[in-house]
């Protein structure tokens, strides 16, 4: 059932990219968000969007419940030059009841593994989740 996220959190990711050598090209910023169905135990698609600023990402967040976040960014380097580096950010904002925090918390390196994501960050604040943020992460 993880299977079955993993390969439509894939196919969402690799069919809007520019199939370049490693995929570390590509024509645009994606973003898929995916949620835990707390009945069937199993992660499942929440929202997959095309050229959506982070600011705009940002807006769409629960205030109250977590989010697995795979993003597509565009990344201006310094001297000019552009990447695209797949991004997953595990958002669980302040106030989630535990039992929930505790489910999201426990499969997200699970899930992390099966999409096959290096660059992790974690965010408790939707308003935190901007530009500059990202970029310094990405850069250091």
């Amino acid at each position: 059932m993880i299977d079955q996220a993993k390969e439509k959190t894939k196919g969402v990711l690799f069919r809007n990219r520019l199939l370049v050598g490693d995929f570390n090209w590509s024509t645009r910023s994606i973003l898929v968000t995916r949620k835990i169905d707390k009945n069937k135990l199993l992660i499942v698609e929440d929202e997959d969007e095309d050229n959506l600023s982070v600011e705009d990402l940002a807006e769409l967040l629960p205030e109250n419940t977590p989010r697995y976040i795979v993003l597509s960014y565009e990344l201006k380097h310094d001297d000019g030059r552009k990447s695209y580096p797949l991004v997953f950010l595990y958002y669980s904002p302040k106030g989630v009841k535990p039992e929930l925090n505790m489910l999201y918390a426990s499969a997200k390196t699970y899930f992390q593994n099966k999409v096959g994501l290096g660059k992790v960050f974690d965010l408790q604040d939707a308003e935190g989740l901007t530009d500059d943020w990202l970029r310094a992460k990405l850069l250091k």
